[in-house]
């Protein structure tokens, strides 16, 4: 788990005493599944039966929409984690990028951790010597993806969190 010790109240909803709104909760949370897709072919490709990831995907979606609980969205996104566990490297990776993504309806916080498993996905894939380039370009892509209404949000924690993160955000 890549979360702070303490939270950030600007990951914390409004009615839970922290300043996020649940439209901007909602931004993060399809921010944090577009990452997770942009990598799931990964999975995909190793595990070609194995739905778990993209049903995670699928609920955070919902949620954000108002069509699933947080409790779905949040058990799926625990499935997704418990499709990672057996694997290693990049499908490992991608999937535990959609878990971390549908976890978000629990706890905003969790949208870095999409993004920095889909990075990490994205390095393991790579030809040998171009993980960080790699790397930097899946960055950057996530950063491009960014609705303008979270963007200064998201760019901040990533400074801040970036060196439990495996210095990902480096780009």
């Amino acid at each position: 788990m890549i979360l702070p010790k303490e939270r950030d109240p600007r990951f914390i909803t409004i009615r839970r005493g922290g300043s996020l709104t649940d439209a901007d909760h909602q931004r993060l949370a399809l921010w944090a599944a577009a990452c997770a897709e942009h990598v799931l072919p990964l999975f995909e490709a190793v595990q070609p039966d194995d739905p778990r990831p993209r049903q995670a995907l699928e609920h955070i979606r919902a949620w954000a929409r108002g069509e699933s609980t947080m409790t779905q969205a949040r058990a799926a996104g625990g499935h997704a984690m418990a499709a990672a566990r057996t694997l290693r490297g990049t499908a490992r990776f991608a999937a535990f990028a959609a878990g971390q993504a549908a976890v978000v309806a629990h706890v905003a916080a969790h949208e870095l951790g999409a993004a920095a498993y889909a990075i990490k996905a994205v390095q393991a894939a790579a030809p040998k010597g171009e993980s960080q380039s790699t790397g930097q370009r899946e960055c950057h892509w996530q950063r491009n993806q960014l609705p303008d209404a979270i963007r200064e949000l998201v760019l901040d924690d990533q400074r801040r969190r970036n060196a439990i993160c495996w210095s990902v955000f480096d780009c």
